[in-house]
């Protein structure tokens, strides 16, 4: 899962947060300042608009290598069992 860098509104620390949470409708507290910033799609405070555009992008990017890794096969390595036989001399 990709972090996203967010910079409080309040007190201009930067934290980090999912890209995942970060959506329409979701609020987070500054671990400094203890200030509610809500994420909201039509925020006019720039620094909401960079924290959401990015995690859209993250998301976006996320999805894409996701789908590559289900059309591409996996190569299936041949697997080794050795020394993980039964024990002859062990009885229990």
């Amino acid at each position: 899962m990709s972090f996203i860098q967010i910079q409080c509104t309040r007190c201009k620390s930067v934290f980090r947060d999912r890209a995942g949470r970060l959506q329409d409708g979701y609020s987070r507290q500054c671990p400094s300042c203890e200030v509610v910033l809500f994420f909201a799609e039509d925020s006019q405070h720039p620094f909401v608009k960079r924290a959401m555009r990015n995690a859209r992008k993250a998301r976006k990017e996320q999805r894409e290598a996701e789908a590559i890794r289900r059309v591409a096969p996996e190569p299936r390595a041949a697997r080794s069992f050795a020394g993980r036989g039964r024990s002859v001399g062990r009885e229990d």
